[in-house]
C-alpha cells in the first residue's frame, strides 16, 4: 500500500482518525503521486481562562509553562505534541498544522495569574507543548507581549524554538538577563538543510538556528541547544557535528531527547519515511523500537526521553562525548527568582532568595 502522497509546505500528508471520535471521514484517494496543494492555515480563538499549565513530570526540568498557540504550523513530523489537538476535536495530522488555536488574550491572563497571591514564583516554560516563535508570532506578538510580563514581574523564563524569529526580542531578553531570569534554546535535529525542509518544512533552517545562537551569543543572552529529537538511524550520528557547530555559534549549555511516537505519531512518522527514506525506513523503525522495549512509544517517566538499552546507551555517550570535546559542560543555565516582585508592592517578594539550575 502506498503512503498518502506529500502535501507542499507540509511536514504531514493525512487527517488520521482523532482516536475520542467514533467518525472518521476517509478522503477520496488522488489521481496521481503528484504533490497537493498545501491547505490555508486557520487561526481560531481559544478562549482559555488560564495560561499557565502545570505538569507533575519529573524529567521535564519545569513544572509550569505558557503556550499562547495550540497546534504548530512548524509541522514537524515527529512532533511528541501533535495529540494534544485531538483533545480539541482535530487530527494529529494535517489538523495539527493548519488550525492553530490563539491566545489572544494570553498576556492578559498571565499578569492576572502572576499578580495573584497565589502565584509561587517559578521557572515558566515558553514551548513547553508548542512553538512559542512559530510564524504566527511575527504579526500577533503573544509571545513578545507575554516577556514584556515576566520582564515586569521578572519571573525566570526558558524558552526552547527552532525560529530565528527569537532574535526579534532581544530587547527583552537583555533586561531579563540583568536579573538571572532567561534562558534560550535553540532546538537543533539535524544540520542537512534537505532533511529539514521535510522534517520541519515551516521552521527556520538548520544554518538560520546557528545564526540565532550567535546573535543570542553576542548579546550577552545565555543560550544553548537542544538536539530534540534524536532519532535512532537517521540523526543521531550528527550529535558530534551539531554539538560542535552550536559551541562556535556561541552555546553554553545543551540536552537531547530521544525520539517517542505516542499514538497517531506512529503512523505519521511511518508514513513520512515510506514517502522520504523508503530504503531507511525499517532500520530506523528498528532502532527506535530497540530503545522502546519493543514499541514505537514509551511514555514512562524514567525512560521516555532516553530510552532504554544498548543503543539509547550509545546515544547518551556519543552526545556526552560530544559536547564534553566542544566544551559544552552545562545542561541549563542557572536562574533565580530572588528578584521576583508584582507590580505596586513597594517591596521584593519574599517567596525566594537563592538560585536555581534545571
Amino acid at each position: 500500500m502506498k503512503p498518502p502522497r506529500g502535501v507542499r509546505g507540509r511536514g504531514s500528508a493525512s487527517n488520521p482518525k482523532n482516536r475520542f471520535e467514533t467518525i472518521e471521514r476517509v478522503p477520496e484517494p488522488p489521481d496521481d503521486n503528484d504533490e497537493a496543494s498545501s491547505p490555508l492555515t486557520q487561526f481560531l480563538n481559544d478562549t482559555s481562562k488560564s495560561v499557565i499549565a502545570y505538569n507533575e513530570s519529573p524529567d521535564v526540568g519545569f513544572d509550569a509553562s505558557v503556550n499562547p498557540y495550540r497546534g504548530c504550523e512548524h509541522g514537524c513530523i515527529y512532533c511528541y505534541a501533535r495529540p494534544t489537538h485531538e483533545y480539541l476535536g482535530f487530527s494529529s495530522g494535517l489538523d495539527f498544522e493548519t488550525k492553530i488555536m490563539v491566545k489572544e488574550d494570553a498576556p492578559e491572563l498571565l499578569r492576572k495569574e502572576l499578580s495573584s497571591a497565589k502565584w509561587k514564583p517559578q521557572l515558566l516554560a515558553m514551548s513547553g507543548v508548542t512553538d512559542c516563535y512559530q510564524p504566527a508570532e511575527k504579526k500577533r506578538q503573544l509571545t513578545r507581549r507575554c516577556l514584556e510580563v515576566l520582564l515586569e514581574f521578572r519571573n525566570p523564563a526558558v524558552i526552547i524554538t527552532k525560529n530565528y524569529l527569537v532574535t526579534r526580542d532581544i530587547d527583552i531578553f537583555r533586561e531579563l538577563a540583568r536579573f538571572q531570569c532567561i534562558g534560550v534554546t535553540i532546538s537543533l535535529t539535524t544540520l542537512d538543510s534537505k532533511l529539514c525542509s521535510v522534517m520541519e518544512p515551516r521552521a527556520s533552517s538548520p544554518a538560520r538556528r546557528l545564526a540565532a545562537i550567535k546573535a543570542l551569543a553576542e548579546a550577552g543572552i545565555p543560550v544553548g541547544y537542544l538536539q530534540a529529537p534524536m532519532i535512532p538511524g537517521l540523526t543521531d550520528s550528527e550529535a558530534p557535528a551539531i554539538a560542535q557547530a552550536a559551541a562556535e555559534a556561541g552555546a553554553s549549555f545543551a540536552g537531547y531527547v530521544a525520539l517517542r511516537l505516542p499514538f497517531a505519531v506512529k503512523s505519521l512518522f511511518e508514513e513520512w519515511l515510506e514517502r522520504h527514506f523508503p530504503d531507511r525506513k525499517e532500520k530506523v523503525l528498528n532502532r527506535i523500537r530497540s530503545i522502546r522495549g519493543g514499541k514505537l512509544n514509551d511514555p514512562n517517566f524514567k525512560s521516555r526521553m532516553r530510552g532504554e538499552g544498548i543503543f539509547a546507551q550509545q546515544m547518551a555517550e556519543l552526545f556526552q562525548i560530544a559536547c564534553k570535546k566542544a566544551g559544552i559542560n552545562k545542561r541549563w543555565p542557572e536562574f533565580t527568582t530572588k528578584y521576583f516582585r508584582r507590580p505596586g508592592s513597594h517591596q521584593l517578594s519574599l517567596f525566594e532568595t537563592g538560585s536555581f539550575g534545571i
